[in-house]
């Protein structure tokens, strides 16, 4: 029930900075980021050791760290970020990530795991957009049990989906900030992934989140944290507080008026393990009788049972000498690429890429994210890391010797100088062509630069490029020499003009260390792109949110034609209100056609389990692709409002040049049902309308199926 504790300045070989730290205590978890791989399992190993035979009861302490794209630990593998998994549309690579990043963790004596992320991103002005697996509560909970499961089916190790509920859409954007909506919103959308990955997974831990839902502070609420969670989810762990979230609820939300009572209510509600200073108080609460003190024995006994079911009570004493081979590993890195590889997005292309490198001799890398691997916050890298490859390098590794490369900044990623821009310009009239590396920048808690343009508590009010990058684009335009433009960034960002005058564009969500080789081979055509967009892109700041699962009412097709200053008119005045492009879409280097839609039959009533689709795809061209067949549910009537179409199955497949396959698409019968207006769960008699395609804007089937 102790606060957790960090040994950040621990000594690798432990000696007597443990004793003199713990003095015969013991402590509920230990977090681990100062160090090297091998000198965390060092320490790790000997506080174990510590605890075992030097306080009284000899309880083994939960190791954590965070583990989202990745082990946080310098050294370990630093794979794609979750936004970058989530456009692979691909949970079993998924898996086999952090499958990989588990045997790191395990190698290190890491026994739990502060991810994923499980919020939904429908507010593109959060800086932690970067963190979610996309818009969509279906995606995100396949790609959650994916994560999960490669975590913990091998290793002894639990992940902690977070942040328990409702965090991603806070109002403004603004990071902590209360979420509006009511219980159907609720169930709906934001309980939907921690459901199903609690389900199929059975995660040991959950994390509570900063936020208040419909104005109540969740880490303070018995009804969220127990009566959902535990109650209508089924979970059987430990809650452990976000850092500061049960103080927060006096000092952030003003629910109540001393931290001691702060301290008392979440406890109650249902937190077991506090990450601040408050539950020390909780001993001389229930000495002073204002707390009973069976609140602390079913905390305990809640982290007690995840302990025994991690085996930490029979663990043997790790093998050091194993770090050095497990961690960052050839195998692991490999993956990383294939993770990179499968997330970058093809936008836009006119015919130009992949590049043919018999028709240039240079080749101009300008913008502020050409020579820099961007990684993401919650990585543990520092600007000065060298394991990272930058779309530079990797243009550099691929063209040859024959090919002049050169580099140039332009400007910088946030600020209003332009100063770099004519250098760049000069760069480009000397190539042949101009890649444009631009986005946003992410890092953690301050360990890198400073000037970050998204990450937690790196909140935009415009969704346009930020400082002079979009006059960087202008400039390099002018010159009229090709222009692709590689788009590397945490969260989609308004770009019409890249959209109207960019020959390609190519779109890499944080990739991890391999960033530049993936974006390089794709470039030159070693990769055929397969990602899809996971969260849609606006037209502009005003045009969000644009998810494309929005409700009907929210759209009025005949209406909306969207104006132009040229000539103003309806929804919207300047623009059209729907996204510039749309989720599930992305472009291959081959050509796929969908020749023909089965459906299993017509009529389904409460004695069917799901409804089996059947879709024939053909790799047209002249390259291996890999294609995202998708399902999409509209419900044509409804008692309640429901979305105009919601993703309900997909799989990417691997389909050869001129060839055909038959994929076979699975929807349990359960996805038809709503929340009706008593806030009962019902699928109700009716039509639903079954859609297929290659995006949610690009459908190619359509059959109506009637529950009865």
């Amino acid at each position: 029930m102790r606060k957790s504790f960090s040994c950040r300045t621990g000594k690798p070989d432990g000696g007597v900075e443990i004793p003199s730290r713990f003095n015969g205590e013991s402590v509920g978890t230990i977090h681990e980021m100062g160090h090297n791989a091998e000198e965390c399992a060092i320490i790790l190993r000997d506080i174990q050791q510590y605890m075992s035979d030097s306080t009284r009861l000899g309880i083994p302490v939960l190791t954590c760290v965070e583990g989202i794209q990745g082990v946080l630990q310098d050294g370990s593998t630093l794979f794609p970020h979750s936004i970058a998994q989530g456009s692979t549309f691909n949970p079993e690579l998924i898996e086999k990530m952090t499958d990989a990043a588990g045997a790191e963790a395990a190698a290190m004596g890491l026994h739990q795991i502060l991810s994923p992320v499980l919020e939904v991103a429908r507010e593109l002005r959060w800086g932690r957009v970067e963190e979610t697996f996309g818009e969509d509560p279906y995606l995100v909970a396949q790609m959650g049990i994916g994560f999960v499961n490669g975590y913990q089916k091998n290793h002894r190790i639990s992940c902690m989906p977070k942040h328990f509920v409702a965090h991603g859409t806070p109002t403004g954007g603004l990071n902590c900030a209360h979420v509006s909506g009511g219980e159907r919103e609720l169930r709906n959308l934001y309980l939907y992934p921690f459901d199903k990955v609690i389900e199929a997974t059975d995660p040991l831990a959950v994390m509570s989140c900063y936020s208040a839902y419909d104005g109540i502070p969740v880490s303070g609420s018995r009804y969220f944290m127990t009566d959902i969670l535990r109650g209508e989810l089924g979970f059987r762990g430990y809650v452990y507080s976000d850092w500061g979230s049960v103080d927060r609820v006096k000092t952030f939300h003003f629910a109540v008026p001393t931290s001691e009572d702060a301290a008392r209510v979440s406890l109650i509600a249902g937190v077991d393990l506090n990450v601040d200073w408050t539950y020390q108080t909780l001993e001389k609460q229930v000495q002073d009788g204002i707390l009973d003190e069976a609140y602390i024995d079913t905390a305990v006994r809640r982290i007690l049972y995840v302990k025994f079911a991690l085996g930490l009570f029979d663990e043997p004493e790790p093998d050091v000498k194993k770090v050095k081979k497990v961690v960052r590993s050839a195998e692991h890195i490999a993956i990383a690429k294939e993770v990179a590889d499968e997330s970058a997005i093809l936008l836009q292309n006119n015919g130009i890429l992949p590049l043919d490198l018999t028709k240039y001799k240079s080749i101009a890398v300008v913008g502020p994210q050409s020579n820099q691997t961007v990684y993401g916050d919650y990585s543990w890298v520092r600007p000065d890391t060298k394991e990272g490859v930058t779309l530079y390098q990797g243009l550099c590794n691929v063209v040859g010797d024959d090919i002049t490369v050169k580099q140039a900044d332009g400007c910088d990623w946030w600020s209003q100088n332009g100063d770099g821009i004519a250098e760049a310009v000069d760069l480009v009239k000397e190539s042949d062509i101009a890649i444009v590396a631009v986005g946003t920048r992410s890092t953690y808690l301050g360990r890198g630069p400073r000037k970050s343009t998204a990450g937690e508590g790196f909140d935009l009010s415009s969704l346009e490029l930020p400082g002079r990058q979009l006059d960087l684009l202008k400039a390099v335009k002018a010159t009229g020499k090709p222009m692709v433009v590689v788009f590397i960034a945490g969260k989609p960002l308004a770009m019409p003009w890249v959209k109207e005058n960019a020959d390609a564009l190519l779109v890499q969500w944080y990739a991890g260390e391999q960033q530049g080789n993936s974006a390089a081979d794709i470039l030159v055509g070693n990769v055929n792109p397969s990602g899809r967009l996971n969260v849609s892109f606006p037209r502009s700041t005003g045009n969000t949110p644009c998810y494309y699962n929005y409700y009907k009412t929210d759209r009025e097709q005949i209406f909306d034609r969207g104006g132009s200053y040229e000539e103003p008119a309806g929804h919207y005045i300047f623009e059209k209100p729907y996204a510039i492009w749309n989720f599930g879409y992305g472009l291959s280097y081959t050509e796929f056609k969908y020749t023909d839609m089965r459906i299993a039959k017509d009529r389904y009533n409460a004695g069917d389990d799901c409804i089996t689709v059947e879709v024939d795809v053909e790799n047209c061209g002249d390259r291996d692709g890999k294609e995202t067949v998708q399902l999409y549910i509209n419900d044509k009537y409804s008692s309640v409002a429901t979305p105009i179409k919601q993703l309900k199955a997909f799989d990417k497949v691997d389909i050869k040049a001129g060839e055909k396959v038959t994929v076979t698409l699975r929807v349990p019968l359960e996805e038809l049902s709503l929340v009706n207006e008593r806030l009962h769960r019902v699928i109700e008699p009716g039509e639903f309308e079954i859609q297929v395609g290659s995006s949610s804007d690009n459908i190619h089937f359509t059959k109506t199926i009637v529950y009865e």
